[in-house]
């Protein structure tokens, strides 16, 4: 009788070790299916001062990455994006893309918009040779940091030229006033260039005012800029501030035109400026009324998506969504078995192998020219840095126009 029991149980025992052992072989077999995706990072504000630009930015990336996913992925296998928010600080963006690389192992990083939180992350994605696309970084630092950094839109020294020009040119400017945001690299570089093409070709900054980030009253510059007579000021900062500064601007009598760059690009800049904001000019990458068949596709689905216009954010975001995956598309065409290095369980890498597919796909990056980007054809130069046109635009009854485009 006890033998009885002892062999029942002993076979009860084996039984329950061998369902244990097809049960952790299922469940590392499903982890496996799952892991067998290709990691993307993006760090953006979505939250913090700048946080439309992050929220279109993102919007955009997954408009991107979603088309290719529903086209079938790269060789079958799925991109899954991986958000960190970087609270519109760049301390926060530094910690968001250690995250993504040391405990996410993303094979490449998107973003930032802003240069100041881009120029804290490169240098991590550059140490860990992970390539790192910023759709919107216009400060040519951003890429100097290694040959790992790239972007998909105009840099400062470009899009500040052309700023300085139509000054002259198209506005008729003989003397430009400054007021830039002191604390942002974007802000600062992009003036710098300004006042080198305004100066080189006869015009006078007759003032150089600045403010901080998160600034609410501008009067005391605005004050001294006034006081100088100037025909345009010049204002690279972001939206936020910039809608602040052109209505007190215009309470304090200033009627001359106000200019600027792509950090304007926001609805939120008229729902703050309104009407104050008539007559004033600023560079953008796109015009999301071009008729091009491709931008009206990209604005009429961002829109049934996500209910709002695509801003410029947007525009860039979505090309370096597509950017990245022509350029895996390129990398599992070209080096097959290179791929599959950055697909699948992270521990089932090889060091080497990893770190061959990241340089393959830098390199793949480093060598494309004419990518047909919505916001204009995009070639990439020996600096990394995005070769294309620049668009302006101008503002009447809370309405964005065209005037005109400028090729590189």
């Amino acid at each position: 009788m006890y033998s009885g029991y002892r062999r029942a149980f002993k076979c009860g025992a084996l039984l329950t070790l061998l369902f244990a052992v097809a049960l952790s072989v299922c469940l590392v077999l499903a982890c496996a299916k799952k892991t067998e995706e290709i990691r993307v990072g993006e760090f953006g504000s979505l939250t913090g001062t700048t946080a439309t630009f992050g929220i279109s930015t993102k919007n955009a990336i997954d408009l991107a990455i979603g088309e290719a996913n529903e086209a079938g992925g790269i060789n079958g296998k799925l991109i899954k994006v991986i958000v960190e928010d970087d609270q519109s600080k760049p301390e926060e963006a530094a910690t968001a893309v250690r995250k993504l690389i040391e405990q996410d192992r993303v094979i490449a990083v998107l973003g930032e918009v802003s240069s100041s939180r881009s120029l804290a992350g490169a240098p991590i994605c550059q140490n860990a040779k992970v390539p790192m696309i910023t759709p919107s970084s216009t400060n040519p630092k951003v890429t100097q940091v290694g040959d790992y950094i790239f972007r998909v839109c105009f840099t400062d020294p470009f899009q500040g030229m052309v700023a300085a020009v139509f000054a002259l040119d198209s506005l008729g400017a003989q003397n430009a006033a400054i007021l830039r945001d002191i604390r942002n690299d974007y802000s600062v570089g992009l003036a710098d260039f300004f006042i080198e093409t305004f100066t080189s070709r006869g015009g006078k900054i007759v003032a150089d005012e600045s403010y901080s980030e998160g600034d609410i009253d501008f009067k005391a510059q605005l004050t001294a800029i006034k006081a100088k007579f100037p025909d345009v000021v010049f204002i690279p900062g972001y939206y936020t501030e910039v809608g602040l500064i052109a209505r007190q601007a215009r309470e304090l009598g200033i009627e001359r035109p106000l200019l600027g760059g792509d950090g304007w690009v926001s609805d939120r800049l008229i729902d703050i400026g309104g009407e104050a904001l008539n007559g004033c000019y600023f560079v953008n990458p796109y015009w999301e009324q071009d008729p091009d068949p491709a931008v009206q596709k990209f604005v009429v689905t961002y829109r049934e998506r996500f209910g709002g216009n695509p801003d410029g954010m947007a525009a860039l975001a979505y090309d370096a969504g597509r950017f990245l995956v022509a350029g895996l598309k390129k990398l599992a065409e070209e080096e097959p078995e290179v791929f599959t290095a950055i697909v699948g369980l992270p521990r089932a890498e090889t060091k080497e192998l990893r770190a061959q597919a990241l340089a393959k796909l830098r390199d793949i990056f480093a060598s494309t020219r004419d990518f047909p980007g919505i916001t204009g054809s995009i070639s990439i130069d020996e600096n990394r840095n995005a070769v294309k046109p620049a668009i302006f635009l101008t503002i009447e009854d809370r309405q964005y126009k065209f005037v005109g485009k400028v090729l590189p």
